[in-house]
């Protein structure tokens, strides 16, 4: 309570740095995730991805980022049995170790998870800083579950969609055709499966209580919305026999990747809404126990401007760092075409987005790469590049223990230089 009172001042401005630091890492490293697939298909250029990303993220990060925020804050530590003081240090520590960790990803160009980066961290400094019992452990696990479930969910999702575009679309004897026919389908199912999940759950926190069939109403209008933008677009499209001579599918690839703008839009937000709570959650527990003069709460509404500091920072990782990680997840794991990253980027959207909607803090970066895998099953096991995934898995299995310990010795530093 001294400790707060004596250093406030510093102590949110130290509080503001590395959770701005953190969200950077979370724009440089995780933010891949959101646009590999595109680059990686060819359907945007490096350039336009980061563009898209930059608007998408600070949004779904802003509108739809409050309630994941509240499971980082206070599903996994114990308020009633962690002093003021140690939720202060201990989040501090937890906001530079994941940090750190995520800028050594990113220079080495590694994939990993900011979600395992923040939860081991916290985890952390709980366990050793305060006591295990402080710990949630019962809190823990559907989370560890999520990291089995979300690639395994989204990997299903992906095969599915995929064979949906095989049958209606690329095994028939009008692809290009078939193509225009379905494409708008796939496209209202963007609009309508985002906007639902989002105004279900997401935006309460900033006052806006819809009920079920407002949500209905809107997100059908969502979709219905995207589907005439697409139609618009697709209209201009024409067929391109020398092309197709070359490969079969050109054509159709083109509609594809007019596609691929909505899908990359909508994963986009969805990663922005998932993925700001391992910045702005810890962040927004330390400036709670600041403003409320000691107290440590259990819940309290995510300030507005905590979720504005994160969104720009995502932002600003991106727009500096973000090119090296998005060439690594969007070229190294299966060949992707339009289509196929269509598939990969849709069945991750929804299942983060919806992950988020409910206040799991799942692994955007598993969801992807389980999505990955299930397009490329689709196509079987040789279309996958087997040694890249298993670096990728090493590098997730790693970045828990790295978290912690990171945050353990950053921790006792903290505690050391205030005391």
């Amino acid at each position: 309570m001294t400790l707060i009172a004596e250093y406030g001042t510093i102590l949110l401005i130290l509080a503001c740095l590395f959770g701005f630091f953190m969200a950077w890492g979370v724009g440089a490293n995780d933010v891949a995730n959101a646009m590999g697939t595109s680059v990686g298909s060819r359907a945007l250029t490096i350039k336009q991805a980061i563009i898209i990303a930059i608007v998408f993220e600070f949004l779904g990060a802003y509108l739809a980022g409050g309630s994941v925020t509240q499971t980082i804050r206070s599903g996994i530590i114990d308020a009633d049995a962690i002093s003021p003081d140690q939720m202060v240090f201990g989040m501090l520590a937890s906001l530079l170790a994941a940090g750190t960790w995520l800028l050594v990803a990113s220079i080495k160009g590694w994939p990993v998870s900011t979600t395992h980066s923040i939860i081991g961290a916290v985890i952390g400094f709980g366990a050793v800083g305060v006591s295990m019992e402080a710990v949630h452990w019962e809190g823990v696990t559907p989370i560890v579950a999520s990291w089995i479930i979300s690639p395994l969910l989204s990997g299903i999702v992906a095969f599915m969609i995929f064979i949906s575009v095989h049958r209606l679309i690329l095994d028939t004897e009008d692809p290009f055709a078939n193509a225009k026919r379905y494409v708008p389908f796939y496209m209202f199912a963007v609009g309508f499966v985002v906007t639902i999940l989002t105004l279900t759950k997401g935006l309460k926190h900033i006052g806006l209580n819809l009920n079920g069939w407002e949500s209905l109403g809107l997100a059908l209008v969502a979709g219905i919305l995207v589907a005439s933008l697409g139609v618009t677009l697709l209209s201009r499209i024409k067929s391109d026999p020398e092309a197709d001579k070359t490969f079969h599918f050109a054509s159709v690839e083109k509609v594809f990747a007019v596609l691929m703008i909505f899908t990359a839009c909508s994963m986009a937000f969805a990663h922005g809404s998932n993925d700001v709570a391992n910045a702005v959650g810890p962040l927004a527990a330390i400036v709670g126990v600041l403003h409320s003069g000691g107290e440590v709460a259990s819940k309290s509404l995510v300030p507005g401007w905590v979720l504005l500091l994160g969104a720009i920072g995502i932002v600003v990782g991106l727009a500096t760092y973000g090119y090296r990680v998005i060439a690594t997840i969007g070229k190294h794991i299966t060949e992707l075409t339009p289509s196929r990253g269509f598939a990969a980027e849709l069945a991750t959207a929804t299942t983060v987005v919806g992950a988020s909607s409910i206040g799991l803090p799942i692994s955007t970066t598993h969801t992807l790469v389980g999505a990955v895998l299930g397009v490329g099953l689709a196509r079987g096991i040789g279309a996958l590049n087997l040694r890249v995934i298993g670096t990728i898995f090493s590098s997730w299995v790693v970045t828990l223990p790295a978290g912690a310990i990171l945050s353990i010795i950053y921790f006792f530093i903290l505690s050391g230089i205030f005391s």
